[in-house]
């Protein structure tokens, strides 16, 4: 054995929790198994059915685009080693839903400080902002992302009801320069992911009038 293996290094998809203002990144999600499906839908943004012919080849923005993943989470392998992994043992996938599931709560503080500013009186209490949450399938797609949908399925429980595994279906939204602006970190990262998309596209090589069995379009 010489330790060398053909098989390529495995990439893991996931999310990458920043600060929306810093760009700091606060944390890293792995998904624990890449999932073997994604699901992108586009909704394009023109101008309406009422608008003049003239207009009618015009776009009005970037194309709304949703991803959907289904995950799933299991527990067996570390508690295959119980003690190099204790809050496997202890609490079995509540963590790692636990990550998940805070990307669409308000944190306490948020929450205790709004209600606070309730009891001064506080006639317009601004809407309490979550961290800025970025998609990553790879080199290619770097996407920022809202989160609008998370559903979990568990399916497996210990003698405690600790999660030992679960399906869980993450829904998203890509944020463009028109959902946040140019000079959001949300704007920057979109811009540097429509550049990619350009980028690949380039790379098609162009085919000829021929290849559809036409010479011409008249």
């Amino acid at each position: 054995m010489t330790g060398y293996s053909r098989s390529p290094r495995l990439v893991r998809g996931g999310l990458v929790v920043l600060d929306p203002t810093t760009g700091v990144t606060r944390q890293v999600i792995t998904l624990q198994y890449n999932p073997d499906t994604l699901t992108r839908s586009f909704q394009v943004q023109a101008v309406g059915d009422n608008a003049p012919r003239s207009q009618a080849l015009r776009l009005t923005a970037p194309p709304v685009e949703t991803v959907k993943v289904d995950a799933e989470l299991d527990a067996a392998d570390q508690l295959e080693f119980p003690d190099s992994n204790p809050d496997a043992a202890r609490f079995g996938i509540h963590p790692q839903l636990a990550v998940l599931e805070q990307l669409i709560y308000p944190t306490v503080a948020q929450l205790t400080a709004t209600d606070a500013l309730g009891a001064l009186g506080t006639l317009e209490i601004a809407p309490m902002e979550a961290p800025l949450t970025v998609f990553v399938w790879s080199a290619s797609r770097i996407m920022p992302v809202r989160l609008t949908e998370l559903s979990v399925t568990e399916e497996a429980f210990d003698p405690n009801l600790n999660p030992l595994r679960a399906k869980v279906s993450l829904g998203m939204r890509v944020l463009t320069v028109h959902d946040v602006g140019f000079d959001n970190r949300a704007g920057s990262l979109y811009l540097a992911h429509h550049r990619r998309k350009e980028e690949l596209a380039a790379r098609v090589a162009p085919a000829a009038l021929a290849a559809l069995g036409i010479g011409g379009l008249s």
